[in-house]
């Protein structure tokens, strides 16, 4: 029932994901607009996107609904909100999101990040999804399990990106907040403001036609 008439190939669905149809502005202007559009408070949006612009710091990939929708319960924020502030993270912020959070990460650990973190980081990735294939595997062939690119990347870029995610992703969240709830109040005070003219154009209408009777 609720399944799209026409099935994207699997190509197409990365595609998009890397780069959304008609663009990044535009799919940009969708999650504001429909941010713009939920029911509730302004301040309880506000803390379902500050919620949501947290969790896409976190190197919990697949995840970020997740997180993003218990944070905003815990703070008692719109858990639609979170969800759709995880558009934050894409393939464009994904780059200095990392960076930022492993350069500060390795500060607060007192360890140093090697200079060629894009290449590096990619390769650590490739390395642990690499064990994770080959450890699965061995569930079923009885082969030995591998989990020295595992270790490695737990070491110096997981651990270190969790920790250094935290400074950032709260002042990140906070300035969130302090940014969607005014612009949120405002789009609402102006919906409030065209539904009671529309009344008031409506209530108008009906008491001339009244009178011409």
């Amino acid at each position: 029932m609720f399944k799209r008439r026409d099935q994207r190939p699997l190509l197409r669905i990365v595609a998009e994901w890397v780069y959304p149809r008609g663009g990044w502005m535009r799919a940009f202007q969708y999650v504001t607009h429909r941010l713009n559009r939920l029911p509730g408070s302004a301040e309880s949006i506000g803390r379902g996107v500050a919620a949501g612009v947290f969790a896409v710091f976190t190197p919990f990939f697949g995840f970020h609904f997740f997180i993003a929708a218990l944070l905003a319960w815990i703070l008692r924020g719109n858990v639609i909100a979170s969800l759709l502030a995880t558009f934050v993270g894409n393939p464009l912020t994904y780059v200095p999101i990392a960076i930022i959070s492993l350069e500060t990460g390795h500060f607060m650990l007192g360890s140093t990040m090697r200079s060629d973190v894009n290449a590096g980081l990619i390769a650590r990735f490739r390395g642990a999804a690499g064990d994770l294939l080959h450890n699965l595997w061995s569930i079923f062939s009885g082969v030995p399990a591998h989990w020295h690119e595992l270790k490695i990347f737990y070491d110096t870029a997981f651990f270190p990106w969790m920790i250094g995610a935290i400074i950032p992703g709260i002042l990140s969240s906070i300035l969130a907040y302090f940014i969607s709830v005014p612009l949120i109040r405002a789009y609402q005070k102006r919906r409030i403001a065209k539904r009671r003219a529309k009344i008031e154009k409506r209530r108008e209408q009906a008491g001339t036609s009244g009178a011409k009777r």
